[in-house]
């Protein structure tokens, strides 16, 4: 059984380490372990993935994955921001504040899916937006709150994503990293764009 683990584990790792090492985004060292260009490439996918979720998805031990996010960050190849209670990495120098807030926001279930929800119907109310993705009206609330002091949304008169462009792109870039909530999105975004002359 063990040998399996380690071989599921060694496939995962050389996966993320060949995305990892093409990627242009990083500058790494000769010394550079596969572990770490796993760690870059993994990011390269799933920007603003949290310390657990990077560990667990990459089958890492926790120490081990201290020591080499620590090293990266150290010498500028990722870069990470307190989300409440998670610290969220990037590649370093990718994203901006406001998308690195989105992308933390995006990796939460209920707030992607109102998010979604509003990018699908910018009219949306709380109540068609909690009826939609089948959760209260006080949750509903309750994240619009968040969301609007993070910056992503603003409740001025109903409910108003700030940057939806930015935001779409984003889901629809990572969508395969989001859920199936976000592929299905993904799979039909070319109806929400709209170009006007």
């Amino acid at each position: 059984m063990t040998e399996e683990v380690d071989e599921s584990k060694r496939a995962t790792l050389k996966r993320f380490a060949a995305l990892g090492a093409t990627t242009p985004l990083v500058r790494l060292s000769d010394d550079t372990s596969d572990v770490r260009d796993a760690i870059v490439g993994y990011l390269a996918a799933t920007p603003g993935a949290h310390f657990s979720k990077l560990r667990d998805d990459l089958q890492l031990g926790t120490g081990e994955t201290q020591h080499h996010l620590r090293r990266l960050d150290g010498d500028g190849t990722v870069e990470h921001r307190k989300d409440g209670d998670y610290k969220r990495y990037f590649p370093a120098g990718r994203f901006s504040e406001f998308e690195q807030r989105a992308l933390g926001y995006l990796r939460r279930e209920t707030p992607r899916r109102m998010l979604i929800a509003l990018l699908r119907d910018p009219d949306a109310s709380g109540s068609d937006i909690a009826d939609s993705i089948g959760v209260s009206r006080s949750t509903v609330s309750k994240y619009a709150a968040e969301l609007e002091a993070a910056g992503l949304l603003t409740r001025e008169d109903g409910y108003e994503i700030e940057r939806p462009e930015t935001l779409l792109t984003l889901v629809v870039r990572y969508a395969d990293s989001f859920g199936e909530d976000a592929v299905a999105f993904a799979d039909e975004a070319d109806d929400f764009v709209r170009y006007t002359p």
